[in-house]
């Protein structure tokens, strides 16, 4: 075994290699951002080594910088995690020629999977099933028309050298192919720098089901699959296993397939082969197809864990250290059944925009696994992908399972932005999610019942007064409130999403008062003397309301899988209004990176008209005019990187408006 690995890469994945490295007796040396100095996963390692700016380009992107940061510090072997150089076949055979161990599969295993196409001819020879379809070196958009009459409507077009649902376009009809074309190419060449693509058989409701492999070079197991359907944007939200409605006939030959898969190009460590499934019919053997293979650890890695009770870290370390496969595959067993969930910074009502922020409070329920790579106090930053944590919980059954999923995610605690826990606990609680009956398409069907704002109601009341209780800061000691001829009362403001909450307290007694708000009167009490005096409050009879206080503002944790109500406390002697901001300033609705400006100062525009264009977190988003008038100042520039709420653009109204 080695003595010392170093981890080429961040956030959950490095806590999580580090804790099973630790575990073995091997020390842990972490990279780092200028961005990530103080990050989880350099607290935990044994020593750590700063490696470039905050860009991934100029941090965690930099090969040799690693290995120049491996050799110094004497490390034997480095584990990529997954991201940044997980599946660059170039940057393992520079860590081999450094003298190194990598820790995954050899570079022309990665290579014979890097490109749909040829991975698809591949996996055709080794007896996997593929997808009807077409990949050819020939791509005039003539014979690619043909390929598709041939393979038969709706088919996919994929860029072959594509992920992420980048340069993936479903085309229904033959009028529509062309123009579909042109447009999945554009975007390949941007995001990969290969306009390739290939068409195959669109599936009518298809599943997404992953079979895990691990390797040693020469032999291959399979440890079960994982259902990945629940998918928004070809982006996986919750994942499972094993997959509901499998059969053992089925689980048989997808995972002899995804063997042979791994077999066939001489595979060693961890990595999984994804299949396609038409389950219109149920599953059956002869519906399922390859459909790609990740060369390295998922992210949802813990749900086989949890079923299969192995530490796939361990075998990863173990195999790369020389030792054969740790177990056969008669050995290997199914125990219960596990969820993941991803618990995101992001704007869910904004269409998912991811968002940063500061966390001022992290709290996960007791009986989850939560793998996470940041802390309370920790901010999100807008360089890296915005996952805050994987909520992980297994159970007997499958409706055990989803019943600790939607407890956990319940009691999961999290202020300081925003972020998709509401949504994941609404998935939870669906009941074709429940019932098993998933596909790719469930979530966008549903979208809009389980992205629905809560109405407001006497549980957002509820949790107004806790805020006001909270802001007013009552002591909790016996003479709280003891004033002589009349209680004593006084008005607190704040300010929230849709404008001021203001109510009235009045003190009743020690640790009871009445809040008039909206012109209705809450009684609320606490139990006893409190430490904490903004904390503890019952509203008409609720148990209490967790507030996290972070400077002026509060955060009201709220049950029932709400989001969590954000008000801020409002000086009355500093009570200022922004002029003009609104439709005549264009604000950022993330914070990103600006990837184009479109107008300049002078310009006449249209509502609608595009005025920039930023880039965050592996998306682009464009801003457009918000009414008619006359570019009267940009300001900012282009390759600036700006906050949520940063002013971008500012209008004027065009002669003749009647503004004055």
């Amino acid at each position: 075994m080695f003595r010392k690995i170093l981890i080429a890469n961040r956030g959950e994945i490095a806590c999580r290699v580090i804790r099973s490295a630790q575990s073995l007796g091997v020390a842990c040396v972490a990279v780092h951002s200028d961005a990530d100095a103080d990050a989880l996963h350099v607290t935990l390692a044994d020593e750590a080594m700063p490696i470039g700016g905050a860009r991934p380009a100029d941090s965690y992107l930099k090969g040799d910088a690693i290995i120049a940061a491996a050799l110094a510090t004497g490390a034997e072997a480095i584990h990529p995690g997954y991201g940044f150089l997980s599946e660059n076949p170039d940057f393992v055979e520079a860590v081999t020629a450094a003298g190194l161990v990598f820790i995954g599969p050899p570079a022309d295993a990665i290579r014979a999977m890097g490109l749909k196409d040829a991975a698809k001819d591949l996996m055709a020879r080794a007896g996997v099933p593929v997808v009807p379809g077409y990949q050819g070196a020939e791509q005039s958009p003539e014979r690619l028309v043909q390929e598709a009459e041939t393979i038969g409507y709706p088919v996919l077009i994929k860029a072959v050298a594509g992920g992420g649902g980048k340069g993936m376009r479903r085309v229904d009809r033959a009028g529509d192919f062309a123009a579909a074309l042109a447009s999945a190419k554009g975007e390949a060449a941007t995001a990969f720098g290969n306009d390739r693509v290939l068409i195959e058989k669109y599936v009518e409701k298809p599943r997404h089901i992953e079979v895990q492999v691990f390797g040693d070079g020469t032999n291959a197991v399979h440890l079960f699959e994982r259902d990945c359907s629940l998918q928004r944007r070809h982006q996986k939200v919750i994942e499972e296993a094993p997959a509901p409605g499998m059969t053992p006939e089925m689980r048989a030959a997808m995972g002899g397939a995804a063997v042979r898969a791994a077999e066939a190009i001489g595979y060693s460590g961890a990595g999984t082969v994804e299949f396609i499934v038409d389950a219109s019919d149920g599953l059956r053997v002869d519906r399922f197809w390859f459909m790609e293979m990740n060369t390295r650890l998922q992210v949802e890695h813990p749900v086989t864990e949890a079923i299969t009770g192995i530490d796939l870290v361990e075998w990863q370390l173990r195999v790369a250290a020389g030792e054969p496969l740790p177990l056969r595959q008669q050995d290997l067993a199914i125990q219960g059944h596990a969820f993941e969930a991803r618990l995101y910074a992001e704007d869910v009502p904004a269409g998912f925009l991811p968002a940063t922020g500061r966390l001022a409070h992290l709290a996960f329920p007791a009986g989850v696994r939560a793998d996470s790579g940041v802390r309370a106090g920790d901010t999100i930053s807008p360089w890296y992908d915005p996952m805050i944590a994987k909520i992980i919980t297994h159970g007997a059954t499958r409706a055990v399972a989803l019943r600790q999923l939607e407890r956990g995610l319940a009691g999961t605690e999290v202020a300081g932005t925003v972020t998709n826990l509401a949504f994941l606990h609404a998935l939870s609680r669906h009941e074709g999610f429940a019932s098993g009956d998933v596909d790719t398409g469930l979530i966008a069907r549903d979208l809009d019942a389980l992205t629905a704002t809560p109405p407001r109601d006497h549980l957002t009341c509820a949790a107004e007064v806790t805020a006001l209780l909270a802001a007013a800061a009552l002591p909790g000691d016996a003479l709280a409130g003891f004033t002589i001829w009349q209680p004593m009362g006084w008005i607190v403001s704040l300010a929230g999403p849709e404008g001021e909450v203001s109510g009235r307290i009045t003190l009743a007694a020690p640790n009871r008062a009445q809040v008039e708000l909206g012109g209705q009167l809450f009684l609320a009490e606490r139990a006893g003397l409190v430490t904490y005096p903004a904390s503890g409050w019952s509203v008409e009879g609720r148990a209490p309301m967790k507030v996290v206080t972070d400077g002026a503002r509060l955060h009201v944790l709220l049950p029932e899988g709400r989001p969590v109500l954000v008000l801020d406390r409002i000086d009355p002697l500093d009570r200022q209004t922004q002029a003009g901001v609104g439709g005549d300033v264009t604000l950022s609705p993330m914070p990103g990176l600006v990837k184009s400006v479109l107008v300049a100062a002078g310009d006449v525009v249209a509502a609608g008209d595009r005025l920039a264009v930023l880039e965050a977190m592996k998306m682009e988003h464009t801003l457009t005019a918000a009414r008619d008038g006359v570019v009267a100042e940009v300001l900012v520039a282009v390759g600036a990187q700006v906050e949520a709420g940063a002013a971008l653009i500012r209008l004027e109204a065009l002669s003749g408006d009647g503004e004055g």
